[in-house]
């Protein structure tokens, strides 16, 4: 079979990158159509993905705006060119090409808020796959795996960490962080917000005290002159495995709090989106206590010294992520499975319509109160 697979961000090409592989190891023949956006393409090179670029787009909502009809326009004729059997992608890029080359089309989300982008790509959507913790229905063709997009490269089964990390980011055995800022320049950014440039300032020089701070910002809006930190810059295949060593991730951006709490990181999440109409997948890894998700600027500093201070902290979040993990999915099995399988998506036991779940809110047996560290 012949495959389309859209990575419009750098989460994209690590969604499908180990899917990728096993179906060209069986066999068929994929195309990935990959937009130069932050490290989006040099995952892609780095990953040997037989990509093509479509085109290109800077962290913010205008430049997004400004080359919209480029990018459809390259997208629709690579598709028509390749002649693909299924396309996979994460929103109306992929949903638009499937309709105007008239091909089965996959998407997999896992965002609440974009309901505009949802609104404009389900009616040509073969099929949508989101976490079971997905707090919206998006109609009859909606199905739910149990886990997270992350866990398709970060599922025991699959990651393996590099034990030399500390080497190449050239550290010893101290304690590091890891802070991420994000440049909110998303369609599903508007009107949100994180970090101020004080809030930041302020959040380094706390840090500093207790552990080495290293700073992954997106935007480059963060200048780490005369403060106490470096900034990551470690190829960016290598995020993963400083994230699975660090002890703190501190964060105002969504992707990788969710991949660090997969790694058993202690994370805290701090923007706008927080709040009682939050993302289903924060909520049940809060519930689980693997991420704080704190909306003032305070209990963010606070909560993150109380973490770095108090002893046994990295056993207890190994502890919850190996609980974690006993009710997850290997999730590139399930893509793969899909994809040779998507005429008969009831056969793929790892789906379910059944909506009539708990809300990821709920408490459970495996509830935990993320200030409390004791196991």
């Amino acid at each position: 079979m012949r495959y389309v697979i859209l990575t419009n961000t750098p989460a994209h090409v690590h969604l499908y990158k180990f899917a990728i592989r096993r179906l060209q190891a069986d066999g068929h023949d994929v195309k990935v159509l990959a937009r130069d956006y932050g490290c989006t393409v040099e995952l892609a090179e780095a990953f040997d993905l037989p990509y093509t670029i479509y085109g290109s787009c800077d962290t913010n909502k205008a430049s997004l705006v400004t080359n919209l009809p480029s990018h459809y326009l390259n997208i629709i004729k690579e598709t028509l060119r390749y002649d693909p059997d299924l396309i996979f992608g994460m929103g109306a890029y992929a949903a638009h090409a499937g309709a105007v080359s008239r091909t089965p089309t996959i998407l997999v989300l896992d965002s609440e808020p974009t309901q505009v982008d949802h609104l404009v790509s389900k009616p040509f959507a073969d099929a949508m796959l989101t976490p079971d913790s997905f707090r919206r229905v998006l109609g009859p063709n909606h199905y739910a795996f149990p886990g997270f997009k992350e866990c398709a490269y970060l599922h025991p089964e699959i990651f393996e960490r590099d034990d030399d990390i500390r080497s190449a980011l050239r550290i010893g055995s101290e304690p590091f962080v890891l802070l991420r800022f994000n440049a909110f320049g998303s369609h599903h950014d508007v009107s949100k917000g994180g970090f101020t440039s004080a809030q930041r300032r302020q959040l380094i020089r706390d840090l500093a005290d207790h552990a080495t701070v290293f700073v992954s910002d997106e935007g480059n809006e963060c200048p780490l002159e005369n403060l106490p930190a470096r900034p990551f810059n470690l190829p960016p295949e290598r995020l993963h495995d400083a994230l699975a060593e660090a002890s703190l991730l501190v964060a105002d951006t969504q992707t990788m709090v969710t991949e660090a709490a997969l790694l058993g990181t202690p994370a805290i999440r701090s923007n706008s989106f927080v709040g009682d109409d939050d993302m289903g997948n924060f909520i049940e890894l809060a519930r689980r206590g693997l991420v704080d998700n704190l909306a003032t600027f305070s209990n963010v500093r606070s909560r993150a010294l109380e973490i770095l201070q108090q002893d046994g902290v990295q056993k207890q979040y190994q502890q919850r992520r190996q609980r974690l993990f006993e009710e997850k999915v290997n999730l590139t099995d399930v893509l793969v499975e899909v994809a040779t399988n998507h005429e008969q998506l009831e056969r793929v036991s790892a789906l379910s319509r059944d909506w009539e779940r708990p809300d990821p809110g709920q408490e459970s047996e495996t509830a935990v109160e993320p200030e409390k560290l004791s196991p």
